[in-house]
C-alpha cells in the first residue's frame, strides 16, 4: 500500500473534499471515509482523477484510488512533487482470517477493474491484488510471464512466507497465477486454492491434437482486441455524459501508459509456454466465450486434476454485469479451500 508520513495541508485537502463529494453525489465526506465504502465505482474513479487533472495538473491513473482511498491519504500524494508508485499489491478487500488471497487482473486492465468483483466476495480473508508493474508510468512493464510471476511472488512472500496459499487469476492474469502456482509448489509450498478464470494460453503452444478439438473464435490478436473493446464500451457507455472523463482517458500520459501495457500484455501471452502442473486447478469459464467451447481440452495436459464452472456472461461481464454470480463460485472455493485445511 502507499504511505503517507505526515498529514497533508489544509489547503489541499480541503480543495480535494468538493471534489470528492460531486463525483460521488455526497453532500458531506470526512477526510478518512473509504471511496468504496462511500460507493465509489470504476467509473466514478475516472471521473475523480478526471477533476484532479483539471484542479491539480496531475495525471494519476485512475487505479491509484486503490492504494490511496481516502481524501487525506490521496491529498498526502498530492503533496509530494515526485509521481506515486503503486504497490504490486494493493489490498482490496480487507479481512481477519489467514491466509490471504492474491488475485490478478487481465489484458489491458489493473486491479480497480477487480474492485466490483472482490467487493462482493464473501469472506474474511483479506484480498490483495496484484498489480502488474509500469501502470503508474514510472517502471516499465515486464516483458513476459515469467518475470511478472516473479515480480509479485517477491511481493508475496514478503506479506506471506509460507504457504498455504490461495491464488486467483483472470484471463492474462491467470497465466502469471499459474507460473506463481508453479514456483511455490516447486519450493515446497501447498497451494490450498488456484482459480484460473476464463484463463487460455496461446494456442501456437497446443499441441496439434488440441488445436484440432478446438473452435476458436478468431485469431488470438482479434480475441485481445474485441476483451478491449468490450472492456472500453464499458467504460465508454459508463462516462457517456462525462465528456472531461473521456478526453482524460483519450489523451496525454494517460492513454500512453495504457497502450504500453497492452502491446506488453500481448507480447507476454504470445510467448508463455505453460508447463505441467502438479495440482488442481478451479477454472471458472463464461458462458458466452471468445474463446474454445471446452476448456479440458485445452488444459487437461497441463494440469492433473482439472475442474470446470460455468458462470453467467461473456469474458468481460462475467467480471462487471453478472460479478454477483462469479463472486458466489469464488466464495464457495475460498470457504472449501479453508475447510480442507486452507488456514
Amino acid at each position: 500500500m502507499c504511505s503517507v508520513n505526515h498529514k497533508p495541508t489544509y489547503s489541499i485537502r480541503e480543495a480535494l473534499l468538493p471534489i470528492w463529494q460531486r463525483v460521488l453525489k455526497r453532500t458531506s465526506i470526512r477526510p478518512t471515509d473509504d471511496f468504496f465504502d462511500l460507493g465509489g465505482t470504476p467509473s466514478s474513479a475516472v471521473s475523480l482523477f478526471a477533476e484532479i487533472s483539471d484542479a491539480f495538473g496531475r495525471d494519476f491513473p485512475p487505479v491509484m484510488i486503490c492504494a490511496a482511498r481516502t481524501v487525506e491519504t490521496l491529498a498526502g500524494l498530492l503533496e509530494e512533487p515526485a509521481p506515486p508508485r503503486i504497490p504490486s499489491l494493493v489490498l482490496l478487500k480487507s479481512g481477519t482470517e489467514h491466509p490471504p488471497v492474491f488475485i490478478a487482473h487481465g489484458m489491458g486492465g489493473d486491479v480497480l477493474g477487480l474492485s466490483e468483483l472482490v467487493g462482493k466476495v464473501d469472506s474474511l480473508h483479506p484480498i490483495y491484488g496484484m498489480q502488474d508493474r509500469g501502470i503508474d508510468g514510472i517502471g516499465e512493464p515486464l516483458p513476459s510471464i515469467e518475470e511478472r510471476a516473479q515480480f509479485h511472488l517477491d511481493g508475496i512472500r514478503q506479506l506471506q512466507p509460507h504457504g498455504p496459499y490461495f491464488l486467483i487469476g483472470y484471463s492474462l492474469g491467470g497465466l502469471t497465477t499459474l507460473e506463481i502456482a508453479q514456483r511455490l509448489s516447486a519450493d515446497g509450498e501447498r497451494i490450498a486454492l488456484l482459480a484460473l478464470l476464463d484463463t487460455y494460453p496461446d494456442k501456437r503452444h497446443l499441441s496439434m491434437a488440441q488445436r484440432a478439438l478446438l473452435s476458436f473464435h478468431g485469431t488470438e490478436r482479434g480475441i485481445a482486441s474485441r476483451i478491449e473493446s468490450g472492456l472500453g464500451r464499458r467504460r465508454s457507455q459508463s462516462l457517456e455524459n462525462d465528456g472531461k472523463s473521456q478526453r482524460y482517458l483519450q489523451s496525454g500520459s494517460i492513454a500512453q501508459v495504457t497502450q504500453r501495457m497492452r502491446g506488453a500484455d500481448y507480447s507476454a501471452s504470445r510467448a508463455y509456454r505453460p508447463r505441467f502442473y502438479n495440482g488442481r486447478v478451479k477454472f471458472v469459464r463464461a458462458e458466452t466465450s471468445h474463446f474454445p467451447n471446452d476448456p479440458t481440452a485445452v488444459w487437461a495436459r497441463l494440469v492433473k486434476e482439472f475442474e470446470v464452472e460455468t458462470t453467467p456472461g461473456d469474458h468481460v461481464g462475467m467480471l462487471t454485469t453478472h460479478c454477483h454470480a462469479l463472486s458466489s463460485v469464488l466464495s464457495l472455493y475460498l470457504r472449501e479451500s479453508a475447510a480442507q485445511g486452507g488456514e
